[in-house]
């Protein structure tokens, strides 16, 4: 019986180019993986609140303060990344980090400076909520009812990576809005361009509160420790770093290009024509249609309802984040309510108790949305002054520590938010 022959196989050897595009393809499957934390916490930085103070910064001062846009990305990126380095090293969240490294009384000193923030927060969501479906005849009590029930369904049934699919969606949806809004508003790009780089405006008692209010919309409290808790519970590790520091500076980038969009969009419309009145993003909404239109009205209430909603889903899960981990209870999207029941119920009561407490009779929920960004700016330094003492601590980050420019930077911002809360008390005694 004849043999057959056999001819060796030779392996494929690939062109440059097709190690190339080889390299190209698994860089962005990794980048893809780890993508999540930072974009979210960007896009959730766009919130009710957030839209509000832009509406009234644009509105107010035209495009004065649209330097301080730049300069709150940037800082942005510096905490985030150093937040995001605590959560990749320990794979904690930051109250957990706290609690072992400064003890029990300092924890509690730092969550319920979160939480004092956070429910201000929370309440200016459904205050957003209310305010964009009344544009479309909806009832504040029907709105918000619903849209509490609809988060914690989500977030308590919805794996880890539906919910954050959602929210990146929603959050491209808000991006995309309110470049419409600002096309649609005709601004003078060169303008805005111009203030971009160069500060303007005459300091006084209003713009300092608009550049804290703007400030703690940016960098907030329940940023800090969401992007922290968020990396954490995705189950991210050092290798991860490269592909975290893009995720974070799209996150940063995108964020803030939204609020420029906003500010430019009422500088163009209403400040420029002298409607400088005005006190929620709803009321922006509503001036924005004699001078650009309907769809321009419609598109910022769009924006504002997905924008609110997409911060009623993160900062009440970062408050239930940070309290489980400051007692050490069980925390994750991933687990179920059995597993994980303190975590959870945190959520509804979080959830629920904002919703009661909206509908307060005669609630001033504009100087609620406003006052709550002002108040993030405010509390920032305490939260910020734990993360760089832990992110300079070679005990807890090791070889991921940051290094000396990024603290450096870090601690700028800290003491820059600082002074800057600090002129703001001062001036608000004095007058």
């Amino acid at each position: 019986m004849a043999q057959t022959e056999v001819t060796p196989t030779r392996p494929v050897v690939r062109s440059r180019r097709d190690r190339a595009v080889f390299r190209l393809r698994a860089s962005l499957l990794a980048l893809l993986t780890v993508a999540g934390p930072g974009l979210v916490s960007g896009f959730a930085d766009n919130d009710a609140g957030g839209i509000t103070t832009y509406s009234v910064v644009g509105a107010q001062f035209g495009y004065d303060l649209m330097w301080l846009i730049l300069a709150s990305m940037l800082a942005l990126v510096v905490t985030q990344e150093v937040g995001a380095r605590l959560g990749l090293t320990t794979g904690e969240g930051l109250m957990g980090l706290i609690r072992e490294r400064f003890g029990v009384h300092w924890t509690v000193f730092a969550v319920l400076t979160m939480l004092v923030s956070n429910v201000g927060t929370i309440v200016s969501e459904f205050a957003g909520i209310g305010a964009a479906l009344a544009l479309f005849g909806v009832p504040i009590p029907v709105s918000c009812a619903v849209s509490a029930a609809i988060v914690i369904a989500l977030l308590a049934r919805a794996n880890f990576a539906r919910v954050q699919t959602i929210f990146v969606v929603v959050g491209l949806g808000v991006s995309v809005a309110y470049a419409v809004s600002a096309a649609l508003a005709k601004p003078d790009w060169g303008r805005a361009a111009t203030y971009l780089v160069v500060p303007h405006g005459t300091l006084s008692q209003t713009y300092l509160l608009a550049v804290v209010g703007t400030v703690g919309t940016t960098i907030t409290p329940w940023g800090q420790a969401f992007i922290q808790s968020y990396v954490a519970d995705k189950r991210l590790g050092p290798k991860d770093l490269t592909a975290s520091r893009f995720d974070i500076s799209l996150g940063s980038f995108l964020t803030n290009l939204v609020a420029g969009f906003i500010v430019v969009a009422c500088a163009a419309t209403l400040w420029a024509h002298g409607q400088t009145n005005i006190t929620t993003a709803a009321d922006a909404a509503r001036a924005l249609q004699p001078l650009a239109g309907r769809a321009a009205e419609i598109i910022f209430g769009v924006g504002l309802f997905a924008a609110s909603f997409l911060g009623l889903g993160t900062v009440p899960l970062t408050s239930a984040y940070s309290t489980s981990e400051a007692f050490g209870w069980e925390t994750g999207l991933d687990r179920t309510w059995r597993e994980a029941p303190f975590f959870y119920g945190l959520l509804a009561f979080f959830v629920g108790f904002a919703t009661l407490f909206v509908l307060i009779p005669g609630l001033p929920l504009i100087s609620v949305i406003y006052l709550s960004q002002v108040l993030n700016g405010l509390l920032l330094p305490i939260i910020l002054v734990f993360v760089f003492l832990l992110a300079g601590d070679r005990r807890v980050l090791g070889d991921l520590r940051s290094g000396r420019t990024l603290l450096s930077l870090g601690w700028f911002v800290t003491v820059s938010v600082s002074v800057m809360s600090v002129a703001l008390v001062v001036a608000q005694i004095h007058g």
